[in-house]
């Protein structure tokens, strides 16, 4: 007989009961099919299927009244998602949901999806870093003296200001992008920064360029946790370091050239009644709108809702995620769930720890171009001399990822990289040597940006369910707009050319995440043993284990 569930689950799905013929009050077995509805495949999709013997009685009458063992149709047709998980899970066979799929096979379609997938949105967020980043570029340019940077703290201002807005919409973000889709809500986002970008280019006082700075904040909010969300739902958690490293190196490597771009925009000089800092702003601005319309054409969706894969390739994803944690399918986001997730700890610390790795990075983003003028170069050597470091920070966030990937581990990584990252601080900090200070920057960079990624992983390594992962993933981002706001207000027009007192809170920021690395990996180690006894079952899904 075939029976609904209940709309409350993670999806609207069918359950088949298989072999229930027996005596009543026999030990029976029972092997049962759920198709999910929500899948481009409705009649066909196989996403679990048990053959088990059950310890219950199928009859109500010969069930003892105080028993807690779940009836057919309560583990059939649970009325939560997190409550049916748990039901079924205890009785899955010990044999791997995705065992049977041909290694080649897999292998061919996640090459598919990193294809389609991870090129565009590291492209997208490379233009991201570009229009958040480019007021360093554009003050030396001859922005600073046209709107007077230069009085007081408004540099510091003026890139502090696009932090609060983004801080504040990414966990509403991830929401919405539930609600409208990937395709909508990304190319809102995109389009909406890319106006805010142009508009950068007329702006006549320092008033104004702060309020399109805030725009500009507010739309690139739902951005980076979406894609944060999206990639982390499509692999298994051994997979995941090394695409978000693919993908934020993409971005790296084209941001570490936009020094050069910038250079290259501002030889315009004053043309069209614009000068050259702002056809900085104006082109960049006008090529981050095609973007955002083209991402409505090919931005790929959840595995779920994706377009580009066949229904047999879809089935091979959801089944590999399915084996891996439990959580293929999407369960609905209420008030009472994101209260819940946001009293895990371990998500706080997450945020903490991001926010530790962030700082240096928009150190490097925000004042490389206005070290190296402080170490007396001219404003040519400035702009050009800024790629290199970046350059050498994707081919160590690759290794880095690719090798926590390889070990299965994460902390330890991430501690390697962060002992990097000071190393760089106290080069550039009390170096005597230009050409020292500057290998300085090399280190920070490469340190930096591979904890990004890692830190991202190991946040999404140690959770499960959609929900969960919707709310850490835009927690944690969230702190990364704490991270750039600390950088502004720390790196100070007074202590230029040297910046000691910033380079002293951002080597603080580093010993705070080795810290909390070592506080969770304490407390993983723990929770694991006591799994691994019978005596703790992590995060209600048995078998699961957090990654060190």
């Amino acid at each position: 007989m075939l029976s609904r569930c209940d709309n409350r689950t993670r999806a609207d799905y069918t359950v088949i009961p298989l072999s229930t013929s027996g005596a009543p009050g026999a030990r029976r077995p029972l092997s049962s099919i759920i198709v999910p509805h929500s899948h481009s495949f409705p009649e066909f999709s196989l996403l679990v299927q048990t053959e088990h013997r059950l310890d219950l009685d199928m009859s109500t009458d010969s069930k003892p009244e105080n028993s807690k063992q779940p009836s057919m149709v309560e583990t059939d047709v649970g009325v939560d998602s997190e409550k049916l998980s748990g039901k079924l899970d205890a009785d899955i066979s010990p044999v791997a949901l995705d065992a049977h799929y041909d290694p080649k096979a897999v292998t061919r379609v996640l090459r598919k999806v990193d294809w389609r997938m991870l090129p565009l949105l590291g492209f997208i967020y490379s233009i991201s870093l570009i229009d958040r980043t480019n007021l360093g570029v554009a003050r030396i340019s001859g922005m600073g003296k046209d709107l007077n940077l230069n009085v007081g703290e408004r540099f510091s201002i003026a890139s502090m200001v696009y932090f609060p807005p983004y801080i504040l919409l990414e966990i509403p973000g991830n929401i919405v992008l539930r609600w409208l889709g990937a395709r909508s809500w990304i190319t809102i986002c995109v389009v909406g920064w890319g106006t805010a970008q142009t508009g950068m280019a007329f702006v006549p006082s320092w008033g104004l360029l702060c309020l399109t700075r805030v725009l500009l904040g507010a739309f690139e909010a739902g951005f980076f946790p979406a894609m944060a969300f999206i990639i982390t739902t499509w692999y298994k958690r051994h997979e995941v370091q090394k695409r978000l490293a693919i993908f934020y190196l993409t971005a790296i490597c084209l941001t570490g050239f936009s020094s050069i771009l910038a250079y290259a925009l501002q030889l315009i000089g004053d043309r069209g009644g614009l000068r050259g800092w702002r056809w900085i702003f104006l082109l960049e601005g006008l090529m981050t709108i095609v973007l955002g319309l083209l991402t409505w054409f090919f931005i790929p969706d959840f595995p779920d809702k994706n377009t580009f894969l066949s229904r047999e390739e879809t089935k091979l994803v959801l089944d590999r995620i399915e084996a891996d944690r439990r959580d293929s399918l999407p369960d609905p986001i209420t008030l009472r769930k994101v209260l819940k997730h946001l009293g895990d700890p371990f998500l706080w610390s997450c945020g903490f720890m991001y926010m530790s790795a962030t700082m240096p990075a928009y150190t490097i983003a925000f004042f490389t171009s206005i070290l190296l003028s402080g170490m007396g170069f001219g404003t040519r050597d400035s702009l050009l001399l800024g790629a290199p470091p970046y350059v050498a920070a994707a081919i160590s966030c690759y290794f880095f990822a690719w090798i926590s990937d390889k070990t299965n581990r994460r902390a330890i990584w991430i501690f390697l990289q962060s002992l990097i990252t000071i190393t760089g601080l106290m080069v550039t900090g009390y170096g005597k040597l230009n050409g020292v200070r500057y290998f300085g920057l090399f280190l920070i960079n490469m340190g930096a940006s591979g904890c990004i990624p890692g830190i991202l992983a190991y946040n999404a390594n140690n959770i499960v369910s959609h929900s969960k992962r919707s709310v850490s993933t835009a927690l944690v981002v969230a702190f990364g707009g704490v991270g750039g706001i600390f950088s502004t207000l720390v790196f100070r027009q007074k202590d230029y050319p040297d910046y000691i007192p910033g380079i002293w809170a951002t080597m603080a920021c580093q010993f705070f995440m080795i810290l909390l690395l070592a506080i969770n990996t304490f407390v993983f180690r723990r929770r694991n043993k006591l799994a691994r006894q019978g005596k703790r079952i992590n995060e209600g899904t048995p078998g699961f284990y957090y990654t060190l």
